[in-house]
């Protein structure tokens, strides 16, 4: 669409010959700013207080559309007279016709000194009814419902320049809404950029009759718009209307055809909220009542909408659907960063209901930060909020009662950054030494008042979602946060595992825990190995080995684990990104033996080369007897695993699946597993969903696929992580049988640290078997 930058070379105005003229359009051509007072002060000095320069149409052009919409509106005042308010004036003539023609009560704000100063020498005698103010439009020093029209010509379209964004225009359509009376009308002449329509539109909604006309003129190859929005005192929602033909309108140019489209669009959305459907609603449209009275509390009423003062946001405003127990606030705000609004809690209405509940307020107002709000501190996003948020709050009978804040917390103490790496396949990956808040009471080394360090691997992607984590040891021995602080710079300089000690440091080298497990849901999965253990049994009395295969290496944390404490383990790790190889070599003490392999593959393709290869094999062994066949399957050399885990993230969980990757739980990967498994193979899956229906769902397509499912469920604050397990044969092991299986797996598993082996044990006592 045309731009108000194409004014600055097109012949507006009157131009009078003289150098002083040519020199104020010269700089008009090069203004780069519309939205500053001092290039307008500059550029009305040049023109002078007898050049005027019209924006747009001229009078001529205007004269027959405008004079019978402002003559069809009735004065609402005393005197009789339509008070009409020119917000830009500018150095326009249009305010001087407008008073020629009987219409004068009419007063002019500008934020420019000069052009005010200039327009009141200029008409102070022959226009002595006329007002003239300085003023920013954006922040009117005017009475509330005080005039009848507001005519704008141009200056919503300065107002919206690109770099600026909406927030200029938006503050001013407010001030224009707020001084209009009951049937007042907002009139602005526009050139009609999609980014202005989209902002107008949406601005007049609720409680507004509009209708967009077309201005004809000879001059200009811009076509001029009128906008005009009746304030209403109803909050229904009319489509907007036009004066003129669209097809014609739409044929003819590329603003016409914006034009068209925007109206198209508008209008669509317009009938959708009519017919019921979902609607980004303004802060003005709530407070006109068109989702119900604020001030009452509805239950499960939820709106998304916009709102902004200094900063603009997106909301979702949301009344507890229940009420379990009593309410500790009757409203409360909960600001979402940036790096998590894409979360399924946070994005979906399943989510945001789960917020409400845990937050414990009567009313919730979920406050959405972006790429707006870097730099902003959160006192001022705070100040900024709070008039607002006020006035949508629900009474209160206690007018003390606080409005509390909240916002996601990742529990840290101390943080220390210790590699960035951004990897074409996962995007930035972080490794950082952490000291939480408190410290997990599991660690049989210190007492959880003790400063615990741990090393944390975390993608960017879900930078709430921990990918590995393990504790920081001196030694074998744990060491508290004091002693890191003494070797930031060897942790920083090393590479290759910890194993080499800067010798600019007095200080002791850490380095990670490979027999403890920081993360609980990897002590789950463990813990699954009883429903296989009475095969794992067997297996070690007779010398196999057992081959399990990860998908997912993360920084081989879980690996190197099953590597030291099932010495009969062949373990092979299967990992899409090669850079986690190298972080998990260079960070967390990852290292590769002839019983613990990794390869660098796709994790699908893999498990279906294992299936193809196995269907081969029995095609030629079609001779061998079935007892044969199924002992062949274990021999050494067979690629068929006997336990497979799943453990890897999904880069986008807006979905509600947060791990594993979707392509992981289709039916058709799920019948591969299960055709590479012998009968007495284990399918285990960490699954991370805050959603139970999407839990459901995978765990009712695993039923379907295996012989028996099992699941664990981890005692987390918030639930997010289940662990299921798969079984290839009915036979293999009842829920009644779990207690005495956890017997052989506690013999079996060769853990230093006792209490990483009891809080496996324990764990073995949350297996239930998915009915």
């Amino acid at each position: 669409l045309a731009s108000i930058s194409e004014l600055r070379h097109c012949a507006m105005g009157k131009k009078k010959g003289t150098s002083k003229a040519d020199a104020a359009d010269d700089f008009l051509q090069t203004l780069e700013d519309f939205t500053s007072k001092e290039n307008w002060d500059k550029f009305f000095t040049l023109r002078g207080s007898d050049d005027s320069f019209e924006w747009y149409a001229e009078w001529p052009q205007l004269r027959d559309s405008l004079l019978p919409l402002l003559r069809d509106s009735s004065p609402s005042s005393s005197s009789g007279s339509l008070q009409i308010l020119v917000p830009g004036c500018g150095n326009s003539r249009l305010s001087e016709h407008l008073y020629d023609a009987g219409l004068r009560d009419v007063t002019n704000v500008d934020f420019s000194k000069v052009v005010i100063s200039d327009m009141l020498r200029r008409n102070i005698r022959s226009r002595p009814e006329m007002r003239w103010r300085v003023m920013d439009i954006t922040k009117m020093q005017l009475g509330d419902e005080c005039f009848d029209t507001v005519l704008d010509k141009g200056a919503l379209d300065a107002l919206m320049e690109p770099e600026v964004g909406t927030k200029l225009g938006s503050q001013y359509l407010s001030e224009a809404k707020r001084v209009l009376k009951p049937g007042g009308k907002f009139i602005c002449l526009t050139l009609a950029e999609s980014h202005v329509l989209a902002l107008i539109f949406s601005s007049f909604r609720f409680g507004w009759k509009m209708t967009v006309h077309s201005i004809s003129q000879k001059r200009s190859s811009l076509k001029t718009f009128m906008v005009v929005a009746e304030k209403e005192k109803s909050t229904v929602l009319h489509e907007i209307t036009s004066s003129f033909d669209l097809l014609s309108l739409g044929r003819n140019d590329a603003q016409g055809s914006g034009m068209c489209e925007a109206l198209e669009s508008e209008n669509q959305i317009r009938r959708d909220c009519n017919n019921g459907s979902d609607l980004l609603y303004s802060h003005d449209d709530l407070k006109l009542g068109v989702k119900g009275d604020l001030a009452e509390l509805t239950g499960g009423r939820r709106v998304k909408f916009t709102l902004g003062s200094n900063f603009s946001y997106r909301a979702v405003l949301l009344d507890a659907q229940k009420q379990t127990e009593p309410f500790v606030y009757h409203c409360g705000v909960f600001l979402v960063p940036k790096t998590r609004a894409h979360e399924w809690l946070f994005c979906s209405e399943e989510g945001q209901w789960q917020v409400v509940e845990s937050s414990r307020a009567a009313r919730l107002i979920m406050v959405y930060l972006d790429s707006s709000h870097n730099g902003v501190s959160m006192e001022d996003i705070q100040n900024d909020l709070s008039p607002m948020v006020t006035q949508l709050a629900p009474r209160n009978d206690d007018e003390a009662a606080r409005i509390p804040y909240m916002m996601a917390s990742d529990g840290i103490k101390k943080r220390n950054t210790i590699h960035e790496v951004t990897s074409s396949l996962t995007g930035e990956v972080v490794v950082e030494d952490v000291v939480y808040e408190s410290s997990p009471s599991n660690t049989g080394g210190l007492s959880p008042s003790d400063d615990l360090a741990f090393r944390r691997l975390v993608f960017k992607r879900t930078e709430y979602l921990i990918q590995s984590e393990a504790l920081l040891v001196e030694d074998g021995e744990i060491v508290d946060e004091s002693q890191t602080e003494k070797t930031k710079t060897a942790s920083q300089s090393k590479r290759k595992g910890n194993k080499k000690r800067n010798q600019e440091t007095s200080g002791p080298i850490m380095k990670v825990s490979h027999d403890y497990l920081a993360s609980s849901y990897h002590a789950g999965i463990i813990s699954g190995f009883t429903l296989v253990s009475s095969y794992l049994k067997k297996a070690e009395s007779s010398g196999k080995m057992v081959k399990t295969v990860i998908i997912g290496l993360g920084a081989g944390l879980l690996p190197m684990f099953l590597h030291g404490c099932f010495p009969f383990f062949d373990i092979e790790a299967v990992e899409l990104d090669p850079v986690m190889l190298d972080v998990g070599k260079d960070y967390f003490g990852f290292t590769q033996t002839d019983r613990l392999k990794v390869h660098i593959a796709d994790g699908i393709k893999y498990i279906r080369d294992v299936t193809n290869s196995e269907s081969s094999s029995e095609k030629a062994s079609d001779a061998v007897s079935k007892t044969e066949s199924t002992s062949s399957n274990n021999a050494e050399g067979s690629t068929c695993p006997d336990i497979l885990i799943i453990d890897v993230d999904s880069a986008d969980s807006s979905g509600g699946l947060t791990c594993p990757a979707s392509e992981f739980i289709e039916e058709t990967f799920l019948l591969s597993v299960k055709r590479a498994l012998p009968q007495h193979g284990l399918f285990v899956v960490n699954l991370v969903s805050r959603s139970q229906s999407v839990k459901d769902m995978v765990a009712s397509r695993m039923k379907k696929v295996f012989d028996r499912l099992f699941s664990l469920q981890l005692e987390e604050e918030d639930d997010v992580n289940v662990v299921l397990f798969g079984l290839c044969s009915e036979s293999v092991i009842g829920e009644s049988d779990i207690p005495e299986s956890a017997v052989i797996l506690e013999e079996l598993l060769k853990c230093q640290r006792l209490e990483t082996k009891q809080s496996i044990i324990d764990s073995t006592n949350k297996l239930k078997c998915w009915k």
